[in-house]
C-alpha cells in the first residue's frame, strides 16, 4: 500500500511517499481503508523524534475510512489501550502513530474498540479531523474541568484544532467563551464560531492580556481557562478565585513558575489532561448529537503525497482549523 514514510527525524522534508506492507489485523483488531487523515501538532513531535518512534515510520493519529470487515464508514480513535481507570491512562496506553504505523497511509490497523461510526453529515475530512482534538477537548472541558452552562471559558491561542473545538463545545453547553490570539483575523473567525470576544496577546498588551480577557468577560475572572500553550502564570491571573486551569499542551513553554502563596490563597485548581478514553469518546459523540455541534473547522486539505507541505503549513501557524490529508 502507499504510505508516508520517514527514514529519519527532522523537518517536514523527511516525510516522503513510499510503500509498506498492508496491515494484517491481530485478534480483536480491525483494518480501516482510509479516506482522510488529519494532522495534529502531536504529529510534528513524532516527526522530530520526541517520542522515539521506530524508523522507518508512518506518522498520523487521526483518520476516517471504511471498516474492511463490515464495510461501515468509521472514524479512528487514536487512544490505544487506555485501561479501566477513567482517572488516567494505564501503563500500556499509547497514541496511534507513536510506535505503531499511523494514518498517513491507505490502510491502518487499530483495536476494534477504537473505531466508531462516522458522524452523519460529516465529510471524510471533517470526520478525520474529529477524534484527537474532539476527544482531547471534550475530556479537558467536561471530564476534567467540569464546565457547565452559564460559566465562562477562556481559550488560549485561537486558531488551532483544540481551540476551535473548544469554542464550539463551550458554546454548545451554554458557556460564555473568550479567546486569545496574535491575529485579529483569527479572533474574528472565533467570534463567527460562537466566541463572545477575543483579546490580542502580542504587541503593547503582551503582559496585560489576562486583564484584557477579564475586561472582555465583564470585568470578572473566568471559571475555566483552557491552556494548550504553557502560559500558566498569566492564565491564573485570568481566573476567578476558585477557578480551574486545565492544561493540555506546552507549545509555547515547557516550564512554568508559579507563586505558591497566591495560588493556594486563590483556591485554584490546576488540572492536567491529555487525550481521553473510549468512554470519553462515546461521551463526545453523544454530546455532539444532543447539542447539534457543527463539524470541525477545516483549514486546508492536501493530497497524501504532499504530507511535507501539509506539515509546513501547520507549523506556519497561519491557518484556522484543521489540516487534512485526502487519501
Amino acid at each position: 500500500m502507499k504510505a508516508v514514510l520517514q527514514q529519519s527525524y527532522g523537518g517536514p522534508d523527511v516525510l516522503r511517499l513510499g510503500g509498506r506492507p498492508d496491515p494484517v489485523p491481530a485478534p480483536g483488531w480491525t483494518v480501516v481503508e482510509l479516506r482522510a487523515a488529519a494532522l495534529n501538532w502531536h504529529d510534528v513531535l513524532v516527526r522530530q523524534g520526541t517520542y522515539s518512534s521506530p524508523l522507518p515510520h508512518t506518522p498520523g493519529a487521526d483518520g476516517a475510512g471504511i471498516d474492511t470487515a463490515t464495510g461501515d464508514e468509521v472514524v479512528v480513535l487514536p487512544s490505544l489501550d487506555w485501561g479501566d481507570d477513567e482517572a488516567a491512562p494505564g501503563s500500556n496506553w499509547e497514541i496511534l502513530g507513536d510506535h505503531r504505523p499511523g494514518t498517513y497511509a491507505e490502510r491502518v490497523a487499530v483495536p476494534t474498540e477504537c473505531i466508531a461510526p462516522k458522524p452523519t453529515g460529516f465529510s471524510w475530512a471533517q470526520a478525520a479531523a474529529l477524534p484527537l482534538v474532539g476527544l482531547t477537548t471534550y475530556r479537558a472541558l467536561f471530564s476534567r474541568a467540569r464546565l457547565g452552562p452559564g460559566e465562562s471559558l477562556l481559550v488560549l491561542g485561537a486558531g488551532g484544532g483544540v481551540a476551535t473545538m473548544a469554542v464550539t463545545l463551550g458554546r454548545a453547553v451554554g458557556a460564555r467563551v473568550v479567546v486569545t490570539s496574535s491575529a485579529d483575523a483569527k479572533i474574528e473567525q472565533a467570534v463567527a464560531l460562537g466566541a463572545t470576544a477575543g483579546v490580542r496577546y502580542d504587541g503593547p498588551s503582551t503582559t496585560t492580556w489576562p486583564e484584557g480577557a477579564r475586561a472582555a468577560n465583564g470585568g470578572n475572572g473566568f471559571d475555566v481557562v483552557l491552556d494548550a500553550v504553557g502560559s500558566w502564570p498569566e492564565a491564573i491571573r485570568a481566573l476567578r478565585p476558585g477557578g480551574r486551569l486545565v492544561v493540555l499542551g506546552a507549545n509555547r513553554a515547557e516550564q512554568a513558575t508559579l507563586d505558591v502563596r497566591p495560588f493556594y490563597f486563590g483556591q485554584y485548581d490546576l488540572l492536567g489532561t491529555t487525550m481521553g478514553s473510549p468512554r470519553d469518546f462515546a461521551g463526545l459523540l453523544k454530546f455532539m448529537a444532543e447539542h447539534d455541534v457543527p463539524p470541525p473547522v477545516i483549514d486546508r486539505t492536501f493530497p497524501l503525497d504532499s504530507a511535507a507541505d501539509a506539515h509546513t503549513h501547520l507549523e506556519s501557524g497561519a491557518g484556522f482549523g484543521k489540516v487534512v490529508l485526502e487519501i
